[in-house]
């Protein structure tokens, strides 16, 4: 079964961090692009960051570039979104989702699995 299991969301001040994983399970890791979605509650879900794992490519939303990291452990097939300088406006649901295409495609929404979500709250 192909299953992406996030975790490590919660609440946070802000100018906290938190560091959210992504675990997956299933399938090909190496062959996949794994980003990181968030949906806050009366918003369209938004493309926050992604990786490559082919080419260790990476992608950030302007919002959070300089803020947020992005890394991949192959060997533990998990993706790590680390989230440093928090704002309230970064409370949402956060989706990790893997796809076989490129970043591109991905943040159009061409995914072939995506988890259930984990929920950061940042307080003011």
């Amino acid at each position: 079964e192909v299953q992406l299991v996030e975790s490590g969301g919660g609440l946070a001040q802000a100018g906290g961090s938190l560091r959210l994983s992504c675990a997956a399970s299933g399938l090909s890791f190496d062959d996949y692009v794994i980003g990181w979605f968030r949906q806050a509650p009366g918003e369209e879900r938004e493309g926050v960051s992604c990786i490559s794992n082919s080419d260790g490519s990476t992608y950030y939303a302007d919002s959070v570039k300089g803020r947020f990291t992005i890394s991949s452990d192959n060997a533990k097939n998990t993706v790590y979104l680390q989230m440093n300088s928090l704002k309230t406006e970064d409370t949402a649901v956060y989706y990790c989702a893997a796809g076989l295409g490129t970043i591109a495609t991905i943040l159009r929404g061409y995914f072939e699995v995506w988890g259930q979500g984990t929920l950061v709250t940042v307080s003011s």
